[in-house]
């Protein structure tokens, strides 16, 4: 989980926790607020989990699902949110204006809704204690308002996940009172504003995920509080600021992959001695990585691939690594380092094409029990995956092509919860066995297999260029 998923869940938590507090059930409704939420339930067009469904004319609305109130008979917060994972837990329709007679309203949590559609709800503007906006993963277009900076009384804003297009508006930097703003998994182009830098009490940022561009302004050393910072999947150019080294006391989370940024990734990161997640992966990133990296201690997920950085890769002096991720630069790592090997926690390894000349045989993890994904390919690796697979309890993913792997695929057996296996262009012999009918995607072509084929929904592709193989989806077998 991301550090800004990870934060909704929060507050979303906290929001919950709140409504479970709450000591006041009022016998009825203040009517502005009865008639304000029962206007946004009119603009509702489908619910079909029923999430509404205790929302009825003439109840107490302080014990409807979602209403919290904590001052009398007026409601304060507004809780409507799906359940990402539970197919038919949306809404669809539309957010009513009505909502703006709502005045008591402190936060407003409309979360994971999927089909609500409409521009960016301009009755935000006419509540004059709002706190608190979560307006996530809905179907909100159009652009944001240039009067944004109005809302100066909030503290927490995110329109994550959204459909927002246009500009960053300027006026955003008279949201002085800030403590989170997220902006991601938007349409948003243009320049990140250099007043952000006005946002002296900001502690989460993120904007990755949209369509911005330019350099990331140096702004960050008026952002003492800063503890994450996601600039990610944008078109970002240029180097790292200077100012990013002003946040190494706090900062936990840097994420800038997925951008178009160069030059050589500055010293000053080794300083972070608090940072659990650095992600630099998909830029232009060149030269070695620098040697006082290994002073990152809390380290836990580091991803530096798809870049262009060269030996040598120094070791790190980490408790445990949960994932790392360093495929596709130029490194020669020989082997997979012993900080990876002895980590008990890493769920995710992925060394493509690093360089690695060794057999798997000679590869003892500390822990087998907790990979999730791991991804060898373009390696000179020999041996066999038998024992490693054997024993994994929660394997998702597991990819080796383009090795010397050397082993019987009819022995193989593999974690009921694995997903992916790439095992091409190895030299893997045996049958095919009746088990990976049970993947979501194979691919064992180009090695030595032999034998009919089991019933799979494979295509030919996934077989092609073995010594023997016969059945469908391939040629038949002689009689």
């Amino acid at each position: 989980m991301n550090s800004s998923s990870s934060f909704s869940v929060f507050i979303f938590t906290a929001v919950i926790i709140l409504r479970c507090l709450n000591p006041i059930k009022a016998a009825t409704c203040h009517p502005d607020d009865e008639a304000g939420l029962l206007a946004f339930k009119s603009g509702i067009t489908r619910d079909p989990s029923g999430i509404l469904s205790s929302w009825k004319k003439g109840t107490a609305c302080c014990s409807w699902n979602g209403i919290t109130c904590l001052t009398g008979d007026r409601v304060t917060a507004l809780t409507v949110s799906g359940q990402s994972e539970v197919a038919g837990s949306f809404l669809s329709g539309t957010i009513s204006s009505s909502l703006a007679k709502l005045q008591h309203l402190d936060g407003i949590y409309l979360m994971n809704l999927k089909n609500i559609t409409g521009p960016f709800p301009q009755f935000l503007f006419r509540l004059p204690q709002l706190k608190f906006v979560y307006i996530e993963n809905n179907r909100l277009s159009g652009p944001l308002p240039v009067n944004i900076g109005s809302l100066s009384q909030i503290e927490a804003f995110s329109l994550e996940g959204n459909r927002f297009t246009g500009p960053i508006p300027t006026s955003i930097s008279n949201l002085t009172k800030l403590s989170q703003l997220n902006l991601g998994g938007n349409l948003l182009t243009g320049t990140i504003p250099s007043g952000i830098a006005n946002l002296k009490l900001i502690s989460f940022l993120n904007l990755g995920g949209n369509r911005l561009s330019g350099t990331i302004p140096d702004i960050f050393k008026s952002m003492p509080e800063l503890r994450s910072l996601v600039l990610s999947g944008n078109g970002f150019s240029g180097n790292l600021p200077p100012s990013i080294a002003s946040l190494a006391p706090i900062l936990r989370f840097l994420e800038v992959g997925r951008n178009k940024l160069s030059g050589k990734i500055p010293e000053y990161l080794s300083r972070f001695k608090a940072l659990d997640t650095l992600d630099l992966s998909r830029n232009k990133f060149s030269g070695a990585v620098p040697k006082s990296f290994a002073n990152l201690t809390k380290i836990f997920n580091l991803d530096l691939s798809h870049n262009l950085l060269t030996d040598p890769f120094p070791a790190l002096y980490v408790k445990g690594i949960e994932s790392l991720d360093l495929s596709y630069n130029q490194f020669h790592l020989k082997t997979i380092p012993k900080w990876v090997t002895s980590s008990p926690i890493i769920f995710s390894l992925k060394l493509a094409k690093c360089g690695i000349k060794m057999s798997l045989d000679d590869w003892k993890p500390a822990e087998y029990y907790f990979y999730d994904f791991i991804d060898l390919s373009e390696n000179e690796i020999s041996g066999s995956p038998a024992r490693f697979l054997n024993q994994t309890e929660y394997l998702v993913e597991f990819r080796a092509a383009g090795n010397k792997l050397r082993f019987d695929m009819g022995k193989l057996t593999f974690a009921k919860t694995l997903k992916t296996l790439d095992l091409s262009r190895n030299l893997v012999f045996g049958k095919v066995p009746a088990t990976v009918a049970g993947l979501q995607t194979l691919n064992v072509s180009q090695n030595h297999l032999c034998g009919k084929l089991p019933t799979t929904k494979f295509p030919a592709s996934a077989f092609a260029g073995n010594d023997c193989l016969c059945g469908p989806p391939l040629s038949p077998c002689k009689v």
